[in-house]
């Protein structure tokens, strides 16, 4: 049985005729990947600052290469198929195998390779690579087919590295702005945070993810991992395989800790600077774990790592950060009946700084919504699913203190918002609480500023401001899913409901998108509470972007009342925040106070774009000039820059683009294209528009083509 997942699109065969084609082999002379550090293809790929002289390319982009043969290439006989081969080294687990086929035209989404280019004995390929693909060194062979045979062409030493793409909108680590990219892909150079709340240190740490021998290293830390090649491709298995093989506790992984005064035998955790001599140390060493760490070294070789394979990542430091060993949620303390700490109880820590990563992706494993930053941990404080790991935790999950959801939140979530809850023994031996300290833990949350050394406060990205009632129904909500789960008052009944309710097709983009919040009071008794409305923009992938409007709505219900609050999004509030697919989320919060019941829900909806008008003039006859009006009418009191058009089908081989130009506020556009058609029967005619403030706006005609 093979070790190799094969991935194929089918073997081109090689005409048999003879007749008018070449009579000797298509034999292959060299390859040339143009891997120089200042050509195109390392310069449009963003990888020219890799020390290394291979190349380095990232998925879901193309790249180019010439092949020479022994004689001019026919395309009319001849054919070309690469082979890909992702194997590991030092391991027997199963590789991938990738071919890639020749084609006319390239597609999105697809391994294929097209010609662009040809002389005399030489052709430059264009490779479009998946913007799924698993990550690696692939080893790469050139299939060359004629009619007298087939014949391979070993391209090794010549591998090409194949690395995540944040400049890719169609990979899962895709980040829209170029500024944060530039730092939390770019940057070899960070800062990391460490003292107490009061007095915040500053220490600048080298990443050092483009030296010589990293991102070979990087690899052979994923393949310790024992983790199947095709799960490479996926950033939340890469990212939490990282968070486990960063420590050294049970995988024989990079860095070991020591917390004592003495590091005998290695490095002062303290001494350290910068990751790339511990990564190279490790890497040249076949494995043995570099002395000695703590929770920035962690989180420094963490951030390199991440940043070397392609996955935007930043390092943060959480000040009084507290570590939950019993799962209640909260950090418990106890006492005896003199107030003093009863030491072999109290097993939860506070620490006054704990420093982390955080990484850029979507989660299509959890609810929309929870995508974006992401914790991942690979200081060794608890296991998780058996190995000392932790993430990735969607940061949003943590602040709304959804606990429920993966991986290790209920840990993170106790970091950052635990509540510090003193117990003290009573006379039979049991515990009763005596004080809750509801805002000490997770203070000042810092990382480094977007393109410069300033420290960041991003507290409010892990919690709502403390004392909030927010803050204290995602701390509630969360505690229920703790080992402690009736800390705090259960609500005595859930008789309140609340669920949004939509005209139609919902609100076009450009105009005001109005909803109803529908509330039912099913008890025979008053209900009241304070409700917090609050919508975000969010990608279609889920991954929330920002806030546009918060409401806070105070809510009295009499006796089996249902009540309907009109709810309105002005398209002024909106006009400067939407991003792609127009997506938002509505999120209602809010606490009953007679029964403590607690109102949560959400809601995604999106601004409907206009579609575009395709009409034909005239009949549609084969071989016979065919005249067709778009129709285009921008819905926004904003002029559209740049707008281009695309149009395919109706049995065109390529794609109609259109550089339109700009388009004035509500202004309408009739473009007139003409076509011949070259198939008779039912056909279609799409188009689309497309610009930066506008996108997602389509039309389709079926246009039935006559015979001649």
């Amino acid at each position: 049985m093979s070790r190799f997942n094969r991935s194929t699109t089918g073997v081109p065969s090689a005409s048999v005729s003879a007749a008018a084609t070449p009579d000797t082999l298509l034999t292959v002379l060299s390859v040339d990947f143009l891997k120089s550090k200042d050509g195109p293809n390392r310069r449009e790929h963003h990888t020219d600052a890799y020390f290394s002289d291979k190349l380095i390319v990232r998925r879901g982009q193309t790249f180019q290469m010439w092949i020479e043969f022994s004689r001019p290439f026919s395309p009319r006989s001849d054919n070309l198929q690469l082979q890909l081969k992702l194997e590991p080294i030092f391991s027997s687990s199963t590789g991938i195998l990738i071919s890639v086929p020749l084609v006319d035209v390239l597609e999105d989404g697809r391994w294929e390779m097209k010609i662009v280019e040809q002389k005399d004995k030489r052709v430059r390929l264009a490779v479009n690579t998946l913007p799924s693909a698993s990550i690696g060194c692939y080893k790469v062979t050139v299939e060359s087919f004629s009619p007298k045979g087939k014949l391979l062409f070993p391209c090794t030493p010549n591998d090409v590295y194949l690395l995540f793409n944040p400049w890719c909108e169609d990979d899962a680590v895709y980040l829209d702005n170029e500024a944060e990219r530039k730092e939390y892909v770019l940057n070899s150079m960070g800062r990391i945070y460490y003292g107490t709340e009061q007095q915040i240190g500053t220490r600048t740490w080298n990443f050092a993810q483009f030296e010589q021998e990293i991102l070979e290293a990087c690899l052979f830390i994923l393949e310790r991992g024992q983790v199947a090649m095709t799960e490479w491709r996926d950033p939340v298995i890469v990212s939490r395989m990282i968070s486990a093989l960063v420590n050294s506790n049970d995988d024989y992984g990079v860095l070991m800790g020591s917390w004592k005064d003495s590091y005998e035998g290695g490095t002062s955790p303290t001494a350290w600077s910068g990751s790339g001599d511990i990564l190279r140390q490790y890497y040249k060493s076949s494995g043995k774990p570099v002395r000695y760490a703590q929770c920035w070294v962690y989180a420094g070789v963490t951030n390199s790592v991440l940043r070397c394979l392609g996955i935007p990542t930043r390092c943060v430091t959480n000040f009084n950060s507290a570590h939950d060993t019993d799962l209640s949620l909260t950090t418990d303390i106890y006492i005896d009946d003199k107030l003093e700490i009863i030491k072999d109880k109290t097993s939860d820590s506070v620490w006054n700084f704990h420093v982390w990563n955080e990484s850029w992706m979507t989660r299509p494993d959890l609810p929309a919504g929870y995508g974006g930053w992401q914790v991942v941990d690979a200081t060794p404080q608890e296991p998780s699913q058996g190995s000392y790991r932790c993430g990735p935790t969607s940061v949003f999950a943590v602040r709304n203190g959804h606990v429920e959801l993966k991986f290790d939140t209920p840990f993170v979530f106790a970091e950052v918002n635990s509540d510090r809850i003193y117990w003290q023994k009573k006379p039979d031996g049991s515990f009763s609480q005596v004080n809750v300290e509801k805002n000490s833990i997770g203070q000042s949350i810092s990382t480094k500023a977007v393109g410069s050394d300033a420290r960041v406060d991003i507290t409010h990205l892990y919690k709502y401001p403390e004392g909030s009632a927010e803050e204290r129904i995602a701390v509630e909500r969360a505690s229920r899913f703790g080992s402690k789960p009736t800390l705090y008052p259960s609500p005595t009944s859930n008789d309140v409901s609340v669920e949004f309710v939509m005209d139609g097709e919902g609100p076009r983009i450009g105009g005001d998108a109005k909803l109803s919040i529908v509330l039912k009071n099913r008890s025979s008794s008053q209900r009241t509470a304070s409700l917090l409305c609050e919508v975000m923009v969010m990608y279609y992938t889920g991954v929330l972007k920002s806030t546009v409007k918060k409401d806070r709505i105070p809510l009295n219900l009499r006796p089996q009342e249902t009540k309907v609050i009109p709810w309105t999004l002005q398209y002024v509030e909106y006009m400067n925040h939407l991003v792609d697919q127009g997506a938002l989320n509505l999120a209602v919060t809010g606490r009953v106070n007679e029964t403590q019941q607690i109102l949560a829900t959400q809601f995604n909806f999106r601004l409907r774009t206009p579609d575009l008008i395709i009409s034909p003039l005239g009949d549609a006859v084969v071989g016979k000039e065919l005249t067709v009006k778009i129709t285009f009418q921008n819905p926004l009191s904003q002029v559209l820059r740049n707008v281009v058009f695309r149009i395919e089908g109706l049995g065109m081989q390529s794609v109609r683009m259109i550089a339109y130009g700009d388009v004035d506020k509500l202004a309408t556009v009739t473009l007139t294209e003409k076509f011949v058609p070259t198939v008779a029967g039912s056909q279609k005619l799409l188009a689309s528009m497309d610009c930066r403030l506008l996108t997602q706006v389509h039309g389709v005609a079926d246009i039935v083509v006559k015979p001649k």
